[in-house]
């Protein structure tokens, strides 16, 4: 009997500890849980082909942009960022790996795919579902579209959006339209329920000066086309992202939404053309003796067709002010996607611990220098949207939100930078970094030298003042920023500049070379 009331507190011992072991357990795996739950989520936005042509960015005096205004004054907005290259696929094999196109291998459009160059390279998404992420995403991320969607995410939806409203498909000249294709009145009928009417394409009449003996369809084209919003791909994939804002998740996720407006074709619904109606469209600034001053390397980089068209075409057709007008219009298009994206996210439960990222690949010209598209090392091909925005229920650790961060960035930094803002572990050997000094207070001028490179051998670097741009064939170019912001004046051959000429010449990269 006597033993009975020892072995009860042996019992009673046993079980407290017992108990308390799993009350310590279970709440070991509920902080666990919470804290796997309450890092932040990832609304990662991507445009295409979109120069500084928005609001917030002073690119334009006629552009209506929002949507983009209004996230980039609940972050941090940085008005001096620039792509690793300036066309698709390197800028966006440089975004996702972290690293510059040396180390990837993928130097330009024409090289091979990322994932063809590099299989096992962690990309962004790889990193975050490494870390116990859900990833998802649609449209044009990386520059070959749904392959790479597919090895990225673990969901993913992909829509027709260079050629929408029409399919490729449809936009294909038949054998019989082609000879008219490089004609001066090209004509190939597109017959598809979208219109009341068979399309007349190219919409602008204009030639082709890139690919007038192919059957693809010319994409240096614009105009407006009478169909509704949702028969445009970048709706469809913004319907798409819509839904997995408002679903549950188990898990915090990565979001990538890709928009292919307002790259060429700029095609949108005629609503957003009619915004422009009776104005005087402004045509950028330009001057006409502009590559007077450069090398034989420069004045080909600026005359070449190579991603979109001629000048001296737009010109001879008098297209230059309907180009515009078109940019324009494909740019408010696209800042109303973005506008219905945001407002999902705010309107939802993860609208407060979701970092926001909006970002452009390149920017494009519109007849600056004489030139249309990017793969250029001036400024209007290197200089891109991005702007940065933490969770809203972290607002008190970023105190200076709202605010245009001016000091030299890379897209490149956006790797590194997610990488600490979710405390997650990435790749070695990346070349960008973190951003989040510039998220906390963005800091004072600093000697960065931010570094753009289109094809081996050619080289632009940007710093807070100054452009220095070195070509293949050893010509280069500088350019005062501050002083002259169109780069109308070369000044590498100028005595009183040759300090600023070789200190910039001694920092390229010689990987670059």
């Amino acid at each position: 009997m006597s033993q009975h009331p020892k072995s009860h507190r042996l019992l009673f011992s046993f079980a407290f500890l017992m108990g308390f072991t799993f009350l310590q357990s279970s709440s070991e795996c509920r902080a666990e849980k919470q804290t796997v739950t309450e890092r932040p989520n990832v609304l990662f936005i991507a445009v295409d082909d979109l120069n500084d042509w928005v609001g917030c960015l002073n690119g334009h005096p006629q552009a209506q942009t929002p949507n983009i205004d209004r996230l980039a004054k609940r972050g941090i907005l940085f008005s001096n960022a620039h792509c690793a290259s300036p066309a698709c696929n390197p800028s966006r094999a440089a975004i996702f790996s972290g690293k510059m196109p040396w180390k990837t291998g993928v130097w330009s459009n024409l090289s091979p795919k990322l994932h063809a160059l590099q299989p096992d390279m962690q990309l962004i998404p790889h990193a975050f579902k490494a870390g116990g992420y859900e990833t998802l995403g649609t449209g044009k991320m990386m520059h070959s579209g749904p392959v790479a969607n597919r090895r990225m995410f673990d969901s993913h939806f992909d829509v027709e959006q260079r050629w929408s409203p029409f399919t490729r498909k449809a936009v294909a000249y038949s054998k019989a339209e082609l000879p008219s294709k490089r004609s001066d009145n090209p004509q190939h009928v597109v017959k598809q329920n979208l219109t009341a009417d068979p399309v007349i394409l190219p919409l602008n009449n204009m030639p082709s000066d890139r690919r007038p003996d192919t059957k693809d369809g010319e994409s240096f084209d614009w105009g407006p086309l009478d169909v509704p919003d949702s028969a445009m791909g970048d709706t469809q994939i913004t319907d798409w992202a819509i839904q997995q804002l408002q679903a549950p998740h188990d898990q915090p996720f990565f979001l990538g939404v890709g928009y292919y407006r307002p790259h060429i074709p700029l095609w949108a619904p005629k609503e957003y053309f009619e915004r422009f109606e009776g104005k005087k469209i402004q045509l950028p600034p330009h001057l006409d003796t502009d590559l007077q001053d450069l090398s034989g390397a420069g004045k080909e980089w600026a005359l070449e067709a190579d991603t979109a068209g001629l000048h001296a075409t737009v010109l001879k057709y008098g297209q230059w002010e309907e180009a515009v007008k078109a940019y324009l219009a494909c740019t408010t298009y696209v800042d109303g996607q973005i506008g219905r994206l945001l407002d999902a996210l705010d309107d939802g439960k993860f609208g407060d611990n979701t970092i926001i990222v909006l970002w452009s690949d390149h920017g494009w010209h519109l007849g600056e220098k004489q030139h249309w598209g990017k793969w250029t090392g001036w400024e209007r091909s290197t200089r891109v949207l991005l702007s940065v925005v933490p969770p809203k229920n972290k607002n008190g650790e970023y105190k200076h939100l709202g605010q245009v961060c001016a000091q030299p960035v890379s897209l490149l930094d956006l790797y590194p930078t997610l990488l600490e803002m979710c405390q997650l572990t990435g790749p070695t050997g990346m070349d960008g970094a973190s951003l989040v000094p510039h998220l906390r207070y963005p800091s004072p001028p600093s000697e960065r030298k931010v570094v753009t490179s289109f094809e081996p051998g050619n080289i632009s670097l940007r710093s807070t003042r100054w452009r220095f741009i070195r070509y293949a064939d050893g010509t280069d170019e500088l350019y005062d920023l501050v002083n002259d912001p169109n780069e109308w004046s070369n000044l590498s051959k100028d005595p009183q500049h040759q300090t600023v000429r070789n200190a910039f010449l001694e920092q390229i990269p010689k990987e670059a070379l």
